[in-house]
């Protein structure tokens, strides 16, 4: 990877934790001049997908947040710690789900 290369990297890299950091919204693709992502050979930076913006012009890049996309915001996940069985109602029939989640 050229110099050019990992400056660009690491731009966009600190534009993607700035965004996680900031908005409760994550990032879900990066967007830039389809010359440049042509040029760099890259379909992908850190899990997110590349994709062409005609609009933004060549060094420049774009974080799309999920928010834009309509998708919901991140899941919190918890830990259930009941050791009681708990009846979820199903739509012809009630299941028995243990609440323990613990492997």
């Amino acid at each position: 990877m050229g110099s050019a290369e990992a400056k660009n990297l690491e731009a966009i890299s600190k534009a993607i934790d700035h965004h996680n950091a900031t908005c409760e919204f994550p990032a879900v693709a990066i967007e830039m001049n389809p010359f440049e992502i042509e040029r760099l050979g890259w379909d992908e930076i850190r899990g997110l997908p590349l994709r062409p913006n005609a609009e933004l012009g060549t060094g420049s890049f774009r974080v799309v947040c999920a928010r834009e996309e309509g998708l919901p915001s991140e899941v919190e996940e918890v830990e259930a710690v009941s050791d009681q069985p708990l009846y979820v109602p199903s739509n012809s029939a009630r299941s028995l789900v243990s609440s323990s989640m613990k492997p």
